[in-house]
């Protein structure tokens, strides 16, 4: 599942300017605990991409959403928090207030 090129850029403008910190925890906790910066680049029905920055230079992640796949808009921000939230929990960072 494609969303369209406006809810895609919607997102990944939300995620980078006011949850930069959030993907930085997706990505240690689903990919790369190395990592040391991440910004979301992409989304599709099947999970979130994420650029790491890492030692070893930069990789792109993929992270599953929590649910399965997805169609509609609004699921996105409900999987963008359980990922979230399943982060804090396996990192052991208790987690903002959403």
């Amino acid at each position: 599942m494609t969303f369209p090129e406006s809810v895609v850029t919607a997102v990944l403008a939300h995620m980078n300017d006011d949850h930069n910190d959030d993907s930085l925890l997706i990505v240690r906790a689903f990919a790369r605990p190395d990592a040391t910066a991440a910004a979301m680049t992409g989304l599709d029905g099947e999970a979130g991409v994420f650029a790491a920055t890492t030692p070893d230079g930069n990789a792109e992640v993929r992270v599953a959403w929590p649910a399965g796949t997805i169609s509609e808009r609004a699921e996105i921000r409900r999987e963008v928090v359980a990922l979230y939230d399943a982060a804090c929990a396996r990192l052991g960072v208790a987690p903002r207030p959403h």
